[in-house]
């Protein structure tokens, strides 16, 4: 119950930040939405894939897309506090590091859940159909996904205390993890070397998962595959978030 309070007053103060630049959560939107108006419909042009169909397989990608470059992309924020001494003022507290790193992810988290209904809802407007359940499922697997990604790059962003550290390699690793998962385009489409080179991504597999419960169809193998990725992915980035912040107190 401590854990879970502190985690709720990090939450909240990071909560007010992000309040006060709300043109942040804006800005990040507009890529996303772009892809929706301006290169969703090109897809409704490909053989054997209908209106429908496209966007049952475009806006899951899009979802995706928001996790990798918004949550995965908040460790620059954690770089100047760290260099303030904002972190190491609050190491001294007696707030937990787990607080200390899930009170940040869960700010990550509900943006991230906030830009997904927008996106969403564009979709529908375009021509998405999908059922409640499946995007409900489909939202929680894009929420683990967050989850995971912000507590690696918050991990990242103390470990490496510079933001001409961080860029290179964030931005040099998310172009091919994207262009591997699929999320533009099915890598069905691809050729056979390609498609097998995707499969060592993590996130083709949550990317395939999310776009069968876009579809309805709940009892596929590549949703319990997506599933069990996502999970891991999870508990293995959060775990290594809480050793980083705990390794850098020493």
């Amino acid at each position: 119950m401590k854990t879970l309070r502190e985690t709720l007053l990090v939450f909240d103060n990071q909560l007010r930040f992000t309040f006060r630049y709300k043109i942040t959560i804006v800005l990040g939107m507009v890529q996303p939405v772009l892809y929706l108006l301006l290169f969703g419909p090109l897809l409704t042009k490909l053989g054997g894939m209908g209106s429908g169909n496209t966007w049952q397989t475009f806006v899951p990608g899009v979802l995706v897309y928001l996790a990798l470059f918004g949550a995965g992309f908040c460790g620059f924020g954690i770089i100047s506090d760290v260099r303030s001494g904002v972190i190491e003022r609050m190491r001294v507290t007696p707030v937990s590091r787990f607080a200390l790193l899930m009170g940040r992810v869960s700010r990550e988290v509900a943006i991230l859940l906030t830009q997904s209904v927008i996106i969403v809802s564009v979709g529908f407007l375009l021509g998405l159909r999908a059922g409640f359940l499946g995007i409900l499922g489909a939202v929680v697997l894009v929420v683990l996904l967050g989850i995971a990604l912000a507590s690696l790059s918050l991990s990242l962003g103390v470990a490496l205390k510079s933001e001409d550290q961080f860029a290179p390699l964030l931005t040099s690793a998310a172009l091919p993890v994207m262009l591997l998962a699929g999320i533009l385009l099915p890598m069905d489409l691809a050729p056979k070397w390609l498609d097998y080179l995707s499969h060592l991504n993590p996130l083709r597999y949550i990317v395939d998962a999310i776009r069968d419960l876009f579809a309805d169809q709940f009892a596929t193998r590549a949703v319990l595959e997506g599933t069990c990725v996502a999970i891991v992915l999870a508990v293995v980035c959060v775990a290594l978030g809480i050793r980083t912040f705990s390794k850098e107190n020493a």
